[in-house]
């Protein structure tokens, strides 16, 4: 299975999307979606410096634009899953066909935005810390009155809120822990952003949304979106919500991903992830960054991504778990009963609580997948619909 990943911010280098501007139609395009985001992103993509690229507002609708310009160069149609680290969770989305790219580019430009005004409302930031055990760490974080605003796996996990209070955690880290204060604007993914969430919430009301095309990760939980209204509802309460990247990592690693393409800027993502998933089974990965980078991209697709074929669609579609747990399908619900779009088919036990399994098309319940109490991953078939007779 091969995975196409979208960076988050922080990942951005100046410069960086200079050698895309050389392939046809990407000036355009860009200029187009500079229009949408309210930014310069070819000045900032290609001539503006450390500092400049580091403004929350620019740098967010860039991410996005940069990561959409790559895929266009890819056949996404080979492609089975997609996630993105924060912000890019929106150019995510629009490779999952959830949302289109100009709405991505402008959700991207109103979430900078307001994120950037939320942070000049309190002295606030966010420091990395590295090493210990994150039960003790996450434990650590609240009793200084911080919250975990990234976990991303190996070990890596960011505090933010209060500038003081980060000093003071900074000079009582956790046991074999290093803090490490982060040079940003303030303490994303915390209710900090609350305003920004609020802004956002707003203009996402005139949103117009499909079903994903491809398995779609959410970083709220690491769970396969299946609902297109339902992505946007997560896009976002993430604004305000920590990102669990370590538990997108560990869908990838429960659904076999065994390829993994990171879109520019590529590199943080693929550090994370080659800590995490190593060993035997450890996903073979391309870190595309520029357009020389695009043919190990292809291959790579060609080798891990879905086959093209040629035979009929099969009239039937697969209701999929969207979390980890236990399934336990709805009480008197049998085969060759009629389900109605939207119809609750089971539920998965986690440890959050139950999560409710819909199926997205009508017709006939043909066969389950999944059984009473059965152990289940995010994107795993859990029962077979029939589509009309």
């Amino acid at each position: 299975m091969l995975a196409v990943l979208a960076p988050g911010q922080g990942s951005q280098k100046p410069g960086f999307l200079a050698p895309w501007l050389e392939l046809p139609g990407a000036e355009s395009r860009l200029r187009w979606w500079s229009a949408l985001a309210g930014v310069d992103l070819i000045h900032l993509g290609t001539e503006a410096d450390a500092e400049e690229i580091k403004d929350t507002a620019r740098t967010q609708p860039l991410l996005v634009a940069a990561s959409l310009l790559a895929a266009e160069h890819l056949p996404m149609h080979d492609v089975a899953l997609v996630a993105g680290h924060s912000v890019g969770e929106l150019g995510a989305s629009a490779l999952a066909e959830v949302l289109s790219g100009e709405t991505a580019i402008t959700l991207a430009g109103v979430r900078g935005r307001e994120m950037a005004a939320a942070c000049a409302l309190d002295p606030t930031g966010m420091s990395a810390v590295l090493g210990g055990d994150a039960d003790e760490v996450v434990e650590a974080i609240a009793r200084h009155g911080l919250h975990p605003a990234n976990r991303n796996g190996a070990g890596q996990i960011v505090a933010a809120g209060a500038l003081d209070a980060l000093a003071k955690f900074a000079e009582e880290p956790p046991a074999s822990a290093r803090v490490r204060a982060l040079q940003v604007a303030g303490a994303f993914h915390t209710p900090y952003m609350a305003p920004a969430e609020q802004a956002l919430a707003a203009m996402a009301g005139g949103v117009t949304t499909t079903d994903p095309a491809r398995i779609l990760l959410s970083d709220m939980d690491g769970a396969a979106v299946i609902h297109g209204r339902e992505m946007l509802q997560r896009l976002v309460r993430q604004v305000t919500s920590p990102v669990r990247w370590d538990l997108c990592m560990r869908t990838m690693r429960d659904l076999g991903v065994t390829g993994i393409v990171e879109l520019p800027p590529a590199g943080t993502l693929a550090g994370l992830i080659k800590r995490e998933l190593k060993g035997d089974g450890a996903p073979e990965i391309v870190t595309l960054n520029t357009p020389a980078d695009l043919p190990a991209a292809r291959d790579l697709i060609a080798r891990h991504g879905m086959a093209p074929t040629h035979e009929p669609t099969p009239l039937f579609w697969v209701v999929v778990a969207n979390s980890a747990g236990m399934f336990r399908p709805v009480d008197g619900l049998a085969e060759g009963d009629t389900i109605a779009v939207g119809q609750a088919v089971g539920q998965v036990m986690t440890r959050q609580g139950s999560v409710e399994v819909t199926a997205h098309a009508a017709g006939v319940l043909t066969e389950w997948l999944a059984s009473d109490d059965d152990p289940v991953a995010p994107g795993q078939p859990v029962a077979r619909i029939g589509g009309p007779s």
